[in-house]
């Protein structure tokens, strides 16, 4: 069975980068994965100023339309590490958090989609035929997490 997940009051919604979950990446607290992440688009580029206002948003949301914004200029090397920068925040928000990680365990070696309607990249799209590279994340931390139980490196609780 497929599990899919797109809003963070559904259904798997812990697994949603807008989950209120926060994660502390290089020494800094970001509210969610999403205002990390939409942050990383600006580290060393010009529009570096960009950083402080994501960190301070409000919301994930208003991170993410702060990190949409098309006039920025983006790292050069986006498109490059973009997936690393998300699996990074992705793996830390579950090592920290046991009560989403035992709900990402919990799911097995079910496949994880999000599914969200409008993106091709890290979700399903809305004709499903999006690369999901967000799932396929989730799925790759969850693994490594079995990994690491095993080596009993992190505890059950």
């Amino acid at each position: 069975m497929t599990i899919y997940f797109y809003k963070v009051w559904q259904p798997y919604g812990c697994f949603s980068n807008f989950s209120l979950h926060p994660i502390e990446m290089d020494g800094v607290c970001w509210p969610t994965v999403e205002h990390y992440y939409q942050a990383q688009k600006f580290v060393g580029s010009e529009d570096g100023m960009m950083i402080p206002l994501i960190h301070l948003a409000a919301t994930p949301e208003e991170a993410a339309a702060l990190g949409r914004c098309g006039t920025r200029k983006l790292r050069s090397d986006w498109d490059v590490v973009k997936t690393d920068v998300m699996r990074a925040a992705v793996l830390k928000k579950f090592l920290t958090h046991a009560e989403i990680r035992e709900v990402l365990l919990v799911t097995d070696n079910e496949v994880l989609v999000e599914n969200s309607p409008t993106d091709y990249f890290w979700g399903c799209g809305a004709d499903k035929t999006g690369e999901n590279h967000l799932g396929k994340i989730l799925m790759s931390v969850r693994e490594e997490i079995r990994q690491l139980r095993s080596l009993t490196v992190i505890s059950n609780s």
